[in-house]
């Protein structure tokens, strides 16, 4: 009897759990947290080792960062205002410190529906795209890190 009534007293209380937070609200948090853990893998590579590449068919690490960078500044200019995105040279000249100040500012740009490129797409959609491409190219980082007998930061995950 006691396990049935533990039972249903945990199942009775996701619903109310979860109306604490929308769903906004959670990628918000998440989002933040992707940040800081992204520049900690930014921070934690030397800048003389920003042009680092495993392979030569890979992009550097400086790129990746750039990358990152550049997809987060077009879907969210594209579909979270009404400016018309031009594309603007990647500039490999960018410091370490310049280039983290920039992801810091891409990041936070980020504060319905939208003609989306692969169609109608809601906003939370592109965000869940953003943090996605965030997620995988933060992880080849996180190799390369490795591969410079670097330690990477601590995984954050929520």
């Amino acid at each position: 009897m006691k396990i049935i009534v533990c039972s249903l007293a945990f199942l009775c209380m996701g619903p109310l759990i979860a109306q604490q937070f929308s769903a906004k609200e959670a990628f918000l948090e998440k989002w933040e947290n992707s940040k800081h853990y992204l520049i900690a893998v930014a921070e934690a590579m030397p800048e003389e080792d920003y042009d680092f590449k495993p392979t030569e068919r890979q992009r550097s690490f400086k790129e990746q960062l750039l990358h990152i960078s550049g997809n987060i500044n077009w879907l969210s200019t594209s579909y979270f205002s009404k400016t018309e995105y031009i594309k603007p040279p990647v500039d490999t000249s960018l410091s370490k410190a310049e280039i983290l100040v920039q992801l810091s500012e891409v990041f936070n740009e980020l504060s319905t529906t939208v003609d989306f490129f692969a169609g109608i797409k809601s906003k939370l959609q592109i965000l869940n795209l953003l943090q996605d491409h965030v997620t995988h190219h933060r992880g080849q980082l996180v190799v390369y890190l490795n591969l410079k007998n670097i330690e990477p930061p601590q995984y954050v995950g929520w």
